[in-house]
């Protein structure tokens, strides 16, 4: 299961009741924002998510609405200690600009107290546990070398109770050997291997994020499947030649993309203050009923369909 916190969902410029792009996405102890606009970090406050763990920072694009919260943020960080170091991930363009405000304007080319680390990334696997992985993909929007991101978790196989019950397994340490993949052996010398307790494997959630983009459609191999969706509806179908313009995407757009990929649900952010929230969310659901409209400060959990 991954869940969302929403830290900012205007587009281009803040409203009165929205932020600029911000989104946290936890899975266990690890916590990822998804992009930093201005004034993230208070949002952060409001939000009563607290900074700890906040160690790493996925960027979509280097645009400013999606970076100059970083300053910020990262000034906090250094002044509180609220962190051991930071994790930027970006493209090279996108890193190129991120360089250029923290180092450049924040650090002035000083040493920082802690470690601030930026990686230029690439499309395919960025960060890994046991448990779950995350992957870039390359994403159009105004040649800003902009990337999506997919997290997917691991399948798994359920432990049987009644199965280890009926083998005599004690609770302990030879269940948790057993759930890893391990063959144990018991004190009466039986050997119990895996397969005899564990179910058939269970696939994993799928979540993924994407910034602004201009052509939805070459996103569809990326994001087939996907448990969740979040994706801008920066305009609407009525004006579509504006949005191919400026390299955004209609909610009709989005949600024929969430509905060809077979996604369970669609999170539409990045929303301009030019549309009602109603007409957004209409013309969605007319493609994709499956639609929500995240507002700031929004939580969704994220889940494998029953």
């Amino acid at each position: 299961m991954f869940e969302l916190t929403f830290l900012g969902t205007s587009a281009s410029a803040p409203s009165i009741k929205r932020g600029l792009s911000s989104l946290v996405v936890q899975h266990d102890e690890y916590r990822f924002m998804v992009d930093c606009g201005e004034g993230t970090q208070r949002q952060i406050l409001k939000s009563g998510i607290g900074f700890k763990r906040l160690n790493h920072i996925l960027l979509t694009h280097g645009h400013l609405d999606h970076i100059l919260g970083l300053a910020g943020l990262l000034s906090t960080f250094l002044r509180w200690e609220a962190i051991d170091e930071v994790n930027l991930y970006g493209s090279r363009h996108t890193m190129e600009r991120v360089d250029d405000l923290i180092n450049g304007v924040v650090l002035r080319r000083q040493p920082a107290p802690i470690p601030v680390n930026l990686f230029d990334i690439k499309p395919g696997l960025i960060f890994s546990t046991d448990k779950f992985q995350i992957t870039a993909f390359a994403v159009d929007h105004r040649g800003s070398g902009s990337l999506g991101f997919r997290f997917d978790e691991f399948g798994r196989r359920p432990f049987i109770p009644q199965a280890a019950e009926a083998l005599g397994i004690p609770p302990g340490p030879w269940r948790k050997d057993l759930v890893a993949g391990k063959a144990i052996t018991l004190t009466d010398g039986r050997v119990i291997q895996p397969d005899q307790v564990l179910g058939p494997e269970v696939p994993g959630t799928s979540l993924a994020v994407v910034g602004d983009v201009g052509r939805p459609e070459k996103l569809l191999e990326h994001v087939r499947g996907v448990d969740g969706l979040v994706m801008e509806a920066t305009y609407l179908t009525e004006e579509r030649e504006m949005a191919e313009t400026f390299g955004h995407s209609t909610a009709e757009q989005s949600a024929t993309l969430a509905k060809e990929a077979g996604a369970g649900q669609l999170i539409l952010t990045h929303l301009s203050r030019r549309y009602r929230d109603d007409d957004i969310l209409d013309e969605a659901r007319a493609v994709f009923p499956q639609t929500w409209l995240a507002r700031d400060f929004d939580n969704y959990q994220i889940k494998k369909a029953e």
